[in-house]
């Protein structure tokens, strides 16, 4: 029984193995050929895609109203807090992958996967919107004469499906798959579209990744703001059109000539933005299965480096789901996965910033309250671990904050006294874990970009991310959990026995062993 105990156990800790920054053996056949105005350009560029341009006609018209100002406002803080932690892991790591990287490097493995899983879980989703985004604004210009025809003749009335198949979107997504197979991907990425966290391509990564990600997100904000506001003034917020709202906003005030360019400019627009989503699809999806989580033949590269069935496959994907669902439908999912991801980067960069130095050595202690309340100058094995567990006790209260403040909103608005004193104590204990772990020595490793006030921003950030997870709806948590389960039983069926990085360790305790016995050959002989 013993025996099959420590098998157990020997499996959970093998399930955190990390990734070192620079695995023996792994070259990056990317070419760095982007610079800071590159990547701020396809950050504009993959951000701005049937968000401004569709979306936030449907949300204005169907949820927010005239408040969706409101909303942006919020989630462009969420996401300012993420891109700063975003852009300290690009410079501490600049590699392919991004999250799902910093993940691997920082919690481990199963963690790597997850979140690897949850990013391309947004991406075919976003790949799958802009498309029926680009789809509805053709359609408009050619007075809706595909949704009139699909509507009439293959009509889908099962809920939480699309209207009907969209072909069209379909169609396109595989089209541009396949151009991006066939392009030299070195000219493409240089004279095209880029992506933003694609750090194996860029030039003086440590710089230009946390550069592109702040200025994009503020280009993002000011677009996303602007547009929301003119909409909801131009015309009454339950007039807008759920499919092509800035056209159909500017021939509501009779600027018939101002519809067309719009059109055609969304058009242009939403196909940068397609492009822009499709490749960090494909390189995430790569580098899981170069790293053995997904399967092997997917990290094929070409003779133009390009990942060509990865591309493939991903593309042939996010084109059946863009056959099935509906645009909110499919927005709602991406949340999760996006959000999720973003979650998991701030835990990477608390983690990071603490994390013990290498070379400094401490004896050894076991855990006391009062190391915690005073602990060493540097940063030492004891103080990172304390740092890893005041951190999951964050993410407890703040999963147990959230729903609270969700589902008790009216008790808390009427100030009843078992939610005043509930809320209240969570507050507080998270303040003073806050507190304990900023006065934990962070390691002495530093960056071309450090986050400010740490740890009180990568927490700000966990505790916005999970509070907007909380705000959706049912039927979007079964979909998501349907996908999670299907994502786990690619993992622990084929992705744990298959790890590369589980071959590598293997490797190395064969090679100790050999020379140990090696060693011990030789002293018996002598």
């Amino acid at each position: 029984m013993s025996s099959r105990i420590r098998s157990v156990l020997a499996f959970i800790r093998s399930l955190a193995r990390k990734k070192p920054l620079e695995p023996a053996g792994e070259q990056s056949n990317f070419c760095r050929c982007l610079t800071s105005l590159d990547l701020i350009g396809l950050g504009v560029g993959g951000t701005l895609g049937a968000g401004v341009y569709v979306l936030s006609g449907e949300v204005a018209r169907e949820v927010a109203g005239p408040s969706i100002v409101i909303s942006f406002l919020v989630a462009a803080v969420a996401s300012v807090f993420a891109g700063l932690c975003y852009a300290e892991l690009g410079a501490r790591v600049p590699k392919m992958g991004s999250a799902y990287l910093y993940s691997y490097v920082t919690i481990g493995e199963v963690w790597a996967f997850v979140t690897g899983w949850n990013l391309l879980l947004s991406y075919l989703i976003e790949t799958s919107s802009i498309a029926k985004a680009w789809t509805g604004a053709f359609d408009d210009l050619i007075h809706n004469v595909m949704a009139k025809h699909l509507g009439e003749h293959t009509p889908m009335d099962s809920p939480g499906l699309a209207e009907y198949p969209d072909f069209f979107a379909a169609a396109l997504i595989m089209l541009l798959a396949g151009d991006i197979c066939n392009f030299d991907m070195k000219y493409y990425l240089y004279h095209r579209w880029k992506n933003i966290l694609k750090g194996e391509e860029v030039q003086n990564p440590q710089k230009a990744i946390p550069l592109g990600i702040v200025v994009s997100l503020l280009i993002c904000f000011v677009a996303f703001f602007g547009v929301s506001a003119s909409l909801t003034l131009m015309m009454p917020y339950y007039l807008l059109d759920a499919h092509s709202p800035l056209p159909v906003a500017f021939e509501y005030i009779g600027w018939e000539p101002a519809k067309y360019a719009v059109a055609v400019g969304s058009l242009c627009a939403l196909s940068t933005s397609l492009l822009g989503v499709m490749l960090p699809m494909s390189r995430v999806l790569y580098a899981m299965a170069r790293d053995g989580l997904l399967f092997k033949p997917l990290s094929y590269m070409s003779s133009r480096q390009s990942p060509v069935l990865a591309t493939l496959s991903s593309g042939a994907v996010a084109a059946f789901m863009v056959l099935l669902f509906d645009l909110k439908a499919l927005v709602d999912m991406s949340s999760i996965g996006t959000i999720f991801a973003y979650t998991l980067v701030a835990v990477c960069l608390l983690i990071l910033r603490y994390k013990d130095n290498a070379g400094f050595v401490l004896r050894l202690e076991p855990f006391s309250i009062r190391d915690v309340l005073r602990p060493p100058f540097r940063a030492t094995h004891r103080t990172s671990k304390n740092v890893t567990i005041l951190t999951i006790i964050i993410l407890f209260l703040v999963i147990v904050l959230t729903v609270l403040l969700s589902e008790a909103l009216y008790s808390l608005s009427r100030r009843e006294l078992w939610s005043v004193l509930l809320v209240s104590v969570l507050v507080l204990t998270l303040v003073l874990a806050v507190v304990i772990i900023w006065r934990q020595p962070q390691s002495r490793t530093k960056a071309s970009f450090m986050v400010p006030c740490v740890p009180v921003i990568p927490v700000l950030s966990v505790f916005i991310n999970t509070y907007l997870m909380v705000q959706l709806e049912g039927e979007t948590w079964v979909s998501y959990a349907v996908w999670m389960a299907i994502g786990l039983i690619v993992y622990f069926g084929y992705g744990v026995r298959h790890s590369v990085q589980k071959q590598r360790l293997q490797e190395a305790h064969d090679q100790l062993s050999s020379n140990n016995i090696s060693s011990n050959v030789v002293d018996c002989a002598a």
